[in-house]
């Protein structure tokens, strides 16, 4: 913001400002979007803050130098702020109460769990690398009484796995494991095939056990910690010698689209971009034509997260994008993943981080969230945003 500044020590007094403005992300209470950066209360705070860090020139103070207009420049940086951005609160969803979870019953498929007789050289080999993991307390090369022993404390080594809470079904799974392999070696190579192969077996079931896992909280609690996050700087690598591409024209290698950088958006946030696909691109040209503004949102600016069995992994959208009524969270995807289980965890969590920032934005003179997930073959430059809206919000 300070280019837009062409006085030194105005573009000083705006990065004072941009610095107070940033603090304030904290403070949702007070400012609970940006539209607020603009009212007088704010502005006047905003004011006294500048005056207070503010170190005036000594020609300023001696009266040579004109003293920059604060209030003036705090307006036009609030102004600037708001025109770079979009309202995108921290929320954090906690469990109240006591979270219960475990693992339900299942029958594990156990097809491509394939391994051949350990050979002589191998269960050598094996036993001498043990010997060492032995002494150090690792549980790799015990010899167990019973067989299912093995592939149960492979298991319990992960970390979301309690034996005392799930012995039961990690015997159960044990024995599943067992018996397949009984089915086409003996009883002392299939000791030498879990010995050997302990851990790589157990993972094999831990990730067949995610699809199974379930978790009981009472309720959550909704906590709204900023009312609106500044944008991260979205880093791109690409060829020096390759300069940007125009973004309304279809690159030709469009299997490889990630490998190129678009430039020559009027209404995007960031001044470059780069899509994964050619329905990606297409529908930039829809946003930057129908749109107030939009970007693709860097990793880590939402902080949404999704689950998949035990796991939490971060939910990244693709783009967002406001209108004069309502900011959209968009996710093009191939036609043949729409029903895909992690597509639809992430549309799940997303939904519910909408109806959350809806329901913030509203009770503050805000914005509605709405989530549109799309397939890919719908998408064509000649359709508009609110026709897309209308038939994929959700």
């Amino acid at each position: 913001q300070a280019q837009a500044f062409t006085k030194q020590e105005e573009q000083k007094v705006a990065n004072i400002a941009w610095e107070v403005i940033r603090k304030l992300e904290n403070q949702p209470q007070m400012l609970p979007n940006m539209n607020h950066l603009k009212k007088p209360e704010i502005q006047a705070f905003i004011v006294k803050a500048v005056e207070e860090q503010r170190q005036p020139e000594q020609l300023e103070l001696e009266g040579v130098t004109e003293k920059p207009d604060i209030a003036a420049v705090v307006a036009k940086t609030v102004e600037l702020i708001t025109e770079q951005s979009i309202n995108i609160p921290r929320i954090l969803v906690t469990p109240k109460g006591e979270v219960k979870s475990g693992f339900k019953p299942f029958t594990l498929s156990l097809e491509a769990l394939k391994y051949p007789a350990v050979s002589d050289e191998l269960w050598i080999q094996h036993l001498r690398t043990h010997q060492l993991e032995v002494l150090a307390l690792s549980r790799g090369g015990i010899e167990e009484s019973r067989l299912e022993d093995y592939v149960v404390s492979g298991l319990v080594d992960f970390d979301d796995i309690s034996y005392d809470d799930h012995a039961d079904l990690l015997y159960d799974l044990a024995a599943q494991t067992v018996q397949h392999f009984k089915t086409y070696l003996s009883e002392e190579d299939t000791r030498k095939v879990l010995r050997c192969y302990q851990r790589d077996i157990a993972r094999f079931i831990h990730a067949q056990m995610q699809a199974h896992y379930w978790e009981d909280v009472a309720g959550y609690e909704v906590i709204v910690s900023k009312g609106y996050t500044e944008l991260k700087e979205s880093a791109y690598t690409h060829s020096a010698a390759e300069p940007p591409l125009d973004y309304h024209v279809s690159p030709s290698d469009k299997s490889n689209m990630a490998k190129y950088l678009f430039s020559g958006f009027t209404r995007c946030l960031y001044p470059v971009q780069k899509f994964d696909s050619e329905a990606e691109r297409k529908l930039a040209v829809i946003l930057d034509r129908d749109a107030i503004k939009w970007f693709k949102p860097a990793k880590g600016q939402f902080q949404i997260f999704y689950r998949v069995g035990a796991d939490h992994l971060e939910y990244q959208p693709d783009f967002v994008a406001e209108t004069s009524e309502m900011i959209f969270m968009l996710e093009p995807k191939m036609r043949n993943q729409m029903e895909d289980a992690i597509v639809l965890a992430k549309k799940d969590t997303a939904v519910k981080w909408c109806a959350n920032a809806s329901s913030h934005a509203l009770s503050n003179g805000g914005k509605p969230w709405r989530y549109l997930l799309i397939p890919h073959d719908e998408i064509a430059t000649n359709i508009t945003l609110d026709a897309l809206a209308q038939r994929f919000c959700i």
